[in-house]
């Protein structure tokens, strides 16, 4: 019998795996990538990449959690005993990035305040570094709490804990319900307000020209796959968790395009939004659309800002809209990759809902005070670089190589997706899995280690972007490798019950 809890409704799950999906970075990343790499161009591998591996790996990842119900351990668990630290490693990563992402949303929580009367004044990056981070010590040193942080990341995880203790049909699906139709509106309403400013058909241009020449660059190609792989939530446990908490017939293929899709749909929106408005800023400075890119940080909450001053009518307005629409975006992937620690400790330990988001949920929110110190921009960059370099990519290609070349599990998973799913998958599935991701994934890690292992050595500029080796060494290597070693010792600590297959245990009912 399904004990499991379940999606109240199809619409819900996919509203979920969305709101997973789309979060700070389909805003501040995904622009400033594109127009990098070829601009208009960029599309083309960019699509290529969504169909043989974005898509491709949803969809592994659906099939897995739709077929084992677990969370991400007990599903490598059941797929194989020896395999079940790969689901504590995703989980750890996921914990990691749930640390510092709360308090981004913090900032953006802080910062739709200030919206009001344009607090961060003239100079965004001094108020930003200065005024509202404070950021007055070295790095690796922690320093005070800053209250400015503090009480809007206490707010954010009153929000997202209180969402997760109502549990799956009636907190994050009824959440997501809310907040993913808000979040589209109010950033249509940006997107409109953006394309009728002065100067935003300049930006426009620049963002869709294409630069065919750059598609022939191995660069961009990989950042192309980069893009997507870390855009779509993927390969840190978050779909395997969503999708075990599906009923048993649900089409799983389907499910997975609409989510690749809507993604891509969001993050041409927010190009479309943002280059815009930087072709507006360009013309106030006088300058040309290339000396206003940026992406990131620095384009949140020093760049728009400042483009917000100069907005000829309703500056309030639009800057709250923008970072309400930053808070609603990070809110719903907030959520997604808290529930996979959560299920994991209610599965592995056989403890209580509210005994685990009180557990992994309040040592997550902890720990996030050391971003909410005067040093806590130092950690933040550093830990988010290194937990995204070798920490998310490398368990993507681990899992590709351990499902279709280690245990052969693609054949038995796409019999299960094809079985309740209308789009049948086809030997194009496994080529891409087996080949192409694999290539492509390995290619972008030997690429990431050999770089960091030359900036190690580096003793003109430090490890990574100035900072003391030392420091990276702590703050960065240290972290990248230890949600390893927790994922192995966790997974030698023996489960609370027995976590056999529902197949076995039906076998072994019949049996008696």
């Amino acid at each position: 019998m399904e004990t499991r809890s379940q999606w109240g409704t199809r619409a819900g799950f996919v509203l979920a795996a969305i709101g997973s999906a789309v979060g700070l970075g389909n805003i501040w990343r995904f622009p400033a990538e594109a127009y990098q790499n070829g601009g208009g161009a960029f599309f083309i591998p960019y699509l290529f990449a969504l169909l043989t591996a974005g898509i491709p790996i949803l969809i592994l990842e659906f099939t897995m959690g739709h077929k084992y119900r677990g969370s991400a351990p007990l599903t490598y668990k059941r797929i194989n005993p020896k395999s079940e630290f790969i689901g504590w490693w995703a989980v750890f990563v996921a914990f990691v990035i749930s640390t510092y992402y709360s308090v981004i949303i913090a900032w953006a929580i802080s910062y739709a305040v200030f919206s009001f009367n344009l607090s961060w004044g003239s100079e965004t990056d001094a108020f930003l570094i200065g005024d509202y981070l404070k950021r007055t010590v070295n790095p690796g040193e922690f320093g005070s709490l800053v209250p400015g942080v503090l009480i809007p990341l206490i707010i954010v995880w009153v929000v997202v804990l209180g969402i997760l203790f109502k549990g799956v049909k009636r907190g994050i699906e009824i959440a997501n319900r809310i907040m993913i139709p808000t979040l589209l509106v109010m950033f249509l309403i940006i997107v409109v307000r953006a394309v009728t400013l002065p100067g935003a058909l300049d930006g426009l241009e620049a963002f869709f020209k294409p630069d065919f020449s750059q598609i022939f660059s191995g660069q961009v190609w990989v950042a192309a796959y980069g893009q997507i792989f870390f855009s779509l939530s993927i390969a840190f446990a978050i779909m395997i968790t969503y999708s075990s908490y599906l009923p048993k017939k649900s089409d799983i293929t389907n499910n997975a395009f609409i989510t690749g899709f809507a993604n891509s749909s969001f993050e041409l929106l927010a190009g479309i939004g943002v280059f815009a408005i930087l072709g507006f800023m360009a013309l106030q400075q006088g300058v040309g659309v290339d000396e206003v890119v940026e992406g990131g940080v620095g384009l949140a909450f020093i760049v728009f800002p400042a483009i917000i001053n100069e907005f000829p009518a309703f500056n309030e307005l639009f800057g709250f809209l923008f970072f309400a629409s930053l808070v609603l975006a990070g809110l719903t992937s907030l959520m997604s990759i808290s529930e996979t620690y959560i299920a994991g400790l209610v599965d592995k330990f056989n403890i209580s809902r509210t005994k685990a988001v009180l557990f992994g949920g309040g040592l997550a929110a902890l720990i996030s005070l050391v971003y909410a110190t005067k040093g806590g921009l130092f950690f933040l960059d550093n830990v988010d670089y290194f937990i995204n370099q070798f920490g998310v990519a490398v368990l993507g290609l681990v899992e590709v190589i351990l499902i279709v070349w280690i245990f052969r599990k693609a054949k038995e998973l796409r019999t299960h997706a094809n079985a309740v799913s209308d789009i049948k998958l086809g030997s194009w599935w496994t080529v891409c899995l087996g080949i192409i991701t694999p290539i492509v994934l390995g290619y972008m890690m030997y690429d990431s280690l050999k770089t960091n292992i030359l900036r190690l050595h580096d003793t003109d500029t430090g490890n990574y972007e100035g900072l003391p080796d030392m420091f990276v060494l702590y703050a960065g290597w240290f972290v990248a490798i230890g949600v390893v070693v927790l994922g192995i010792l966790l997974a030698l600590i023996k489960w609370k019950k027995d976590p056999l297959s529902e197949s076995q245990e039906t076998n072994m009912k019949e049996a008696k």
